[in-house]
């Protein structure tokens, strides 16, 4: 089995990636944690000192690598399914989920560890809502694109594993 997770940064992909594995008894992978290591740098370092072009092409190929393994939970990158035909390729190759997230669910969880998180580290809370609201409205066209959706009003991590068991069955 072959399950890919996407949505944006906050929206709980790598934890419920490895609760999910876990169940299904499946190798977690952690797309950013691949790219980091074959980099040998992490993913901000890489985008500051190689640039985005370079880190969305080689995000393409360890994923396309990841695609290819029999089976796993893979975490994506919230920006991995805007780009080249990645979409076309993980639905083909996987089955996909978007872990859809209000704006401000979004705000409140990324609010708290934007520290953490190079992108938004240095953005106050009124620009921090209006990057997360402009960023859904760019990629959710691509998020929607995924085989199934975890909607946004369930939030308790249990019932969204449920719901993701759910569909697997």
């Amino acid at each position: 089995m072959k399950i890919s997770l996407l949505g944006y940064m906050g929206a709980g992909k790598s934890s419920l990636g490895q609760s999910l594995a876990l169940k299904l008894d499946l190798p977690f992978i952690d797309l950013d944690e691949q790219i980091a290591a074959k980099a040998g740098q992490s993913v901000s370092e890489l985008i500051l000192n190689k640039g985005e072009i370079y880190f969305r092409q080689l995000e393409r190929e360890v994923l396309l690598n990841c695609l290819q393994l029999p089976a796993f939970v893979l975490a994506l990158g919230g920006g991995t399914p805007c780009y080249f035909d990645n979409m076309e390729k993980l639905n083909a190759n996987s089955t996909s989920f978007y872990l859809e997230k209000s704006i401000g669910d979004l705000f409140e969880i990324l609010q708290k560890d934007r520290r953490e998180r190079p992108l938004i580290a240095h953005l106050e809370d009124d620009d921090l809502k209006e990057f997360i609201a402009k960023h859904l409205f760019e990629r959710r066209n691509f998020y929607e694109q995924a085989i199934f959706k975890v909607s946004q009003k369930q939030k308790d991590p249990n019932e969204r594993l449920e719901t993701i068991m759910t569909y697997l069955k």
